[in-house]
């Protein structure tokens, strides 16, 4: 069964850094369509300028890969206003699209950082998601 997903920032550098890993599974999912995500044009922003740091070994080409397959199988939502404060303003977006997208579908948010978003169960670590997925855990 397909889920929707906007997937945080930290979980596709992860999966980049070691495609082999935890993080890397939830982005192939998201890649091959197990996970259809969910976005806008203020996250693939963001996807954009943290896997270009200078900090990052990523390559143009993987980051190109990543971002357009992302973009290709994701599905867009242009959120309203919320009006819960979030440690990192940054976080808000991913926050509030996942809100959205919740009124018409059963929509999660992946994050490795899970303190910086409310305690909401629909808000999971991508090791939780693969259990939602019903996938084994061996990586």
């Amino acid at each position: 069964m397909k889920k929707y997903a906007v997937i945080d920032t930290n979980v596709l550098v992860s999966a980049l850094l070691r495609w082999d890993s935890i993080p890397g599974k939830v982005v192939e999912h998201a890649l091959v369509g197990k996970i259809t995500p969910i976005l806008n044009e203020k996250i693939i922003a963001e996807y954009d300028e943290v896997l270009r740091r200078k900090k990052f070994p990523f390559k143009e080409n993987d980051i190109q890969i990543l971002i357009e397959g992302i973009k290709k199988r994701g599905v867009a939502f242009n959120p309203a206003a919320i009006d819960e404060s979030l440690p990192h303003t940054s976080d808000i977006v991913f926050y509030a699209v996942t809100m959205e997208a919740r009124s018409s579908e059963d929509a999660y948010l992946v994050t490795g950082n899970i303190k910086h978003f409310p305690l909401k169960p629909f808000i999971v670590t991508p090791r939780e998601m693969l259990a939602i997925l019903g996938n084994s855990i061996e990586i």
